[in-house]
């Protein structure tokens, strides 16, 4: 199934499609375009990103980018400053009052076709409230366009669906990309907790609590703590026999797992809930040592990864056999992989 297929599919079941990208010039703006280039008029497009994209150089590595090529009639949320540095007539449709660095988010009605630079709200709250927005205004597709090193925005409180985009620009070592994207995947695949009682008390715990616990007789606890970032062995000496289940209002990492794993074996068989896998910054090592060792990880809310595209060719001077990497990576992940290049 050619990528265009594919995305007219997944559109009747989604209104809302994330992009995100491994590291930078990995392809992602080049899927975005896919998207906006290819469908055609009937649909009402939404397009907006989490901080900046589509201006022609890189920012860091000033080499030249993929620029966001949009039709006539699209609407656009983006800051006042962005749209300076745009080659596009516009309307503007509505004031969201969200600050950026950049100015206040606009939203924005294409009047030609041309090139456009998004900034984006910088949080997932003013992404939230945009996309709002943007289904008030009857889009029936909305495209976010994210920065290389948040993920944030993949949440399922935002976004429907997801794309991850990953290539030869991660890194020289054809097997460390490949892992990577492995164990990303792995990540943001991660089972979620389907007990109705116990997703309640999660919830509950969620709201109000940095930590918290649940026993065998589902009476819960909490920690007082300002953040679970640095308090691993803390969260170890909670450990009991009759708990069941650890819940992290926040990011797990590697150094609260080591802690907890040096402080105490009493993790075995206790599952730590997040609220969604875009709160997991794990390695690989650290993330196989604990689950090994008899912890699990869940989350409440799923991410839907619906495709994976790749760029083989990066703009450091290298590229891998494209043949090679789509064969391997689709040997290994069960999710629809698209070759897009790097143009």
């Amino acid at each position: 199934m050619e990528f265009i297929e594919f995305i007219q599919k997944i559109l009747l079941d989604h209104k809302i499609i994330s992009i995100i990208g491994l590291a930078k010039n990995v392809s992602k703006t080049t899927t975005l375009n896919h998207i906006l280039n290819q469908l055609s008029s009937t649909h009402q497009l939404g397009l907006t990103s989490i901080g900046r994209d589509g201006e022609r150089y890189d920012i860091i590595s000033e080499f030249p980018k993929p620029r966001i090529k949009i039709k006539k009639g699209t609407f656009v949320a983006t800051a006042e400053e962005s749209i300076k540095n745009s080659e596009i007539d516009v309307k503007e449709i509505l004031n969201t009052n969200i600050s950026t660095p950049m100015g206040k988010v606009l939203i924005l009605m294409a009047m030609s076709e041309g090139f456009i630079e998004l900034a984006g709200p910088s949080n997932n709250s003013g992404l939230k409230k945009v996309c709002k927005q943007l289904i008030d205004l009857k889009c029936d597709l909305i495209l976010i366009d994210g920065a290389f090193d948040r993920k944030s925005f993949a949440s399922p409180l935002i976004s429907d669906a997801t794309i991850l985009s990953t290539g030869a620009s991660v890194s020289k070592d054809f097997n460390k990309v490949v892992d990577e994207t492995t164990h990303i995947i792995k990540l943001l695949s991660i089972e979620i907790e389907e007990d109705p009682s116990v997703r309640s008390l999660i919830n509950e715990l969620l709201s109000h609590e940095k930590v918290g616990f649940i026993f065998e007789d589902k009476s819960t606890k909490s920690l007082d703590l300002a953040t679970a970032l640095t308090s691993g062995s803390k969260i170890g000496k909670m450990l009991t026999d009759n708990l069941r289940y650890v819940i992290i209002n926040g990011a797990i990492t590697d150094r609260l797992l080591e802690d907890i794993m040096k402080s105490t074996k009493k993790y075995v068989g206790i599952t730590f809930i997040v609220e969604n896998a875009t709160k997991l910054f794990i390695s690989k090592n650290i993330f196989n040592k604990f689950l090994k060792k008899g912890g699990k990880i869940k989350t409440l809310h799923p991410i839907n990864i619906i495709a994976i595209t790749i760029n083989p060719t990066s703009p450091y001077g290298y590229n891998f056999d494209k043949n090679v990497f789509f064969k391997t990576l689709q040997d290994k992940i069960k999710i629809p992989i698209f070759d897009l290049g790097p143009n």
